[in-house]
């Protein structure tokens, strides 16, 4: 039997209308890496926190690498100077923390809104079963001249929070 031309429209017209669908959904994924990308970048700078010995460490933001990249260095007073790089991979945002712990965890995007994004641990170099590495770091931007960084160190299945609450140097 061959098919009419009715159902051939048909079909055509459904495939036509899931594709613009799949489409949509992949470009609105996209959207939000690059927002959050976006909302990263409007960190460059020189930001400040004492911490709970009342030190001050500094966390400086710049853009690298034609702007397709961002790197943050943290600068306290011994091993906790780090660097973490920030960049798209296609749709994707993600990170690579260069550690004081002498391993670099790689972390991708997990969750994101207007003030805020969450990164989770995906694979690092240097990281054996069970040795310590950052797990996640969540960066909440209330504000132009504040944010956090709550970064999440997973040793032996124990997690140990440090919470960053930093203010732009003017």
């Amino acid at each position: 039997m061959k098919p009419s031309r009715n159902s051939v429209r048909n079909i055509v017209g459904i495939a036509a209308v899931l594709f613009i669908v799949l489409s949509a959904s992949m470009v609105v994924a996209q959207s939000d890496a690059h927002k959050s990308f976006d909302l990263l970048k409007g960190l460059e700078g020189t930001w400040a926190h004492k911490n709970q010995q009342g030190q001050t460490i500094q966390v400086v933001f710049r853009l690298t690498a034609g702007g397709s990249a961002l790197m943050s260095e943290i600068l306290g007073h011994g091993p906790e100077d780090m660097i973490t790089m920030f960049h798209m991979d296609g749709d994707r945002l993600l990170m690579t923390h260069y550690c004081g712990a002498g391993n670099q965890p790689r972390m991708k995007m997990i969750a994101s809104d207007a003030k805020s994004v969450t990164f989770e641990f995906m694979d690092g170099t240097n990281i054996g079963p069970g040795d310590g590495h950052m797990q996640r770091l969540t960066i909440t931007v209330p504000d132009a001249d504040h944010h956090s960084e709550e970064w999440v160190f997973l040793d032996h299945g124990k997690e140990m929070k440090e919470v960053f609450t930093l203010a732009r140097v003017k």
